[in-house]
């Protein structure tokens, strides 16, 4: 973090402190909701149609983030710590845009098989 100094910044971050940055191989998994104000469509028999999600995906996560150096390469990171938290945001802000209203129930980030985080808009949960 920038608003802290070295010693905080590695008091705070352990080992993810390193001032050449260090890596991470993501997941994410999405969940659309199927709320009731949502229409299945009687030809297609889906709410939001598969392909479109997948170029949804493509737009708003892994063109910005996929082999990027995050504090380096994303713009939003230049100010913003890229803690899994902070990825999880930055993933639902971004699908948010795209996805019709009212789809997006809640993003899941897997920094690691236990550091999970999931963000339904304001509210984050660790899990």
């Amino acid at each position: 973090s920038k608003s802290l100094s070295d010693e905080e910044n590695l008091k705070l971050f352990g080992k993810c402190n390193n001032p050449n940055g260090h890596g991470h191989n993501y997941k994410a998994r999405l969940l659309i909701s199927l709320l009731f104000s949502l229409q299945i469509d009687p030809v297609s028999g889906m709410v939001l149609n598969l392909t479109e999600l997948k170029e949804y995906m493509q737009e708003a996560i892994m063109k910005p983030l996929d082999h990027k150096n995050l504090d380096k390469d994303v713009p939003y990171f230049a100010e913003v710590v890229s803690t899994t938290e902070n990825v999880a945001v930055f993933i639902w802000e971004n699908l948010k845009k795209l996805l019709p209203m009212g789809t997006l129930y809640k993003v899941k980030v897997y920094e690691t098989d236990q550091n999970i985080v999931v963000y339904k808009g304001e509210e984050t949960i660790s899990e």
